[in-house]
């Protein structure tokens, strides 16, 4: 269980985010510093307990109309070796000290826990509430289960996505599709609300869908990743 501690972070996350987003290939603000807001989200748990994940949402109203942006983040004691480049910052916490933030897209915990959001093996948690299930979470998956440990292979960004390739043999051999046991995890980064996202993916095998906040106090929902049985 992640206990989440009310207290202080220097830098603020929106404040480092601040200064990530427009670095990335799918902020949509043309090189404009972003206003952000936090704007919803979720969590999981790390079954060693050594690293946050939180599935953040932040709204940017720098421009003529707000952008909502999906940034799964994962924080750590330590600098995650290999992970330079997904590094967002380092921070101080008033309880934990020195805190290294990542993409999470890059952190293999995290795509661990997000396969097994997918597949029903863990419950998505409350954004701001320590032990507490998120049940307006949902989550959908119609492939055959993993037999072993997932093992990223590949991240890569889309326009308004990113892909997280993984290893996922079944009992098998494969998931469905025949594909050698390989899934791709695609995060959603621009947030649209509905969920009629999902049928423009082919091959979906699943989703995660949940809601955020807009400016003007309106709750939505859309989809926040799909997974595949193909390499995209």
């Amino acid at each position: 269980m992640a206990v989440i501690h009310h207290t202080t972070l220097t830098p603020s996350k929106l404040e480092l985010l601040t200064s990530w987003l427009p670095t990335q290939p799918w902020y949509e603000g043309n090189g404009r510093r972003p206003e952000l807001t936090k704007a919803g989200g979720f969590r999981l748990d790390d079954p060693q307990g050594e690293v946050g994940m939180e599935f953040m949402v932040v709204t940017d109203v720098s421009g003529d109309r707000p952008v909502s942006y999906h940034v799964p983040l994962t924080y750590r004691g330590a600098p995650l070796e290999g992970a330079d480049r997904a590094l967002i910052g380092t921070t101080e916490h008033g309880v934990l000290g020195r805190r290294w933030i990542y993409d999470g897209t890059h952190d293999p915990v995290l795509a661990a826990q997000l396969h097994a959001l997918f597949v029903g093996d863990v419950e998505a948690q409350d954004q701001n509430v320590s032990d507490t299930p998120d049940p307006s979470v949902t989550r959908s998956f119609t492939g055959a289960a993993a037999s072993g440990p997932i093992r990223p292979t590949a991240v890569a960004d889309a326009p308004h996505a990113t892909d997280i390739v993984v290893d996922a043999a079944t009992a098998e051999g494969t998931v469905d599709g025949g594909r050698g046991g390989r899934l791709t995890m695609r995060v959603t980064r621009v947030l649209r609300p509905g969920e009629a996202d999902i049928a423009e993916v082919a091959d979906v095998l699943g989703h995660v869908a949940a809601g955020w906040r807009l400016p003007d106090g309106a709750e939505v929902r859309g989809v926040f990743a799909v997974v595949t049985d193909a390499p995209r």
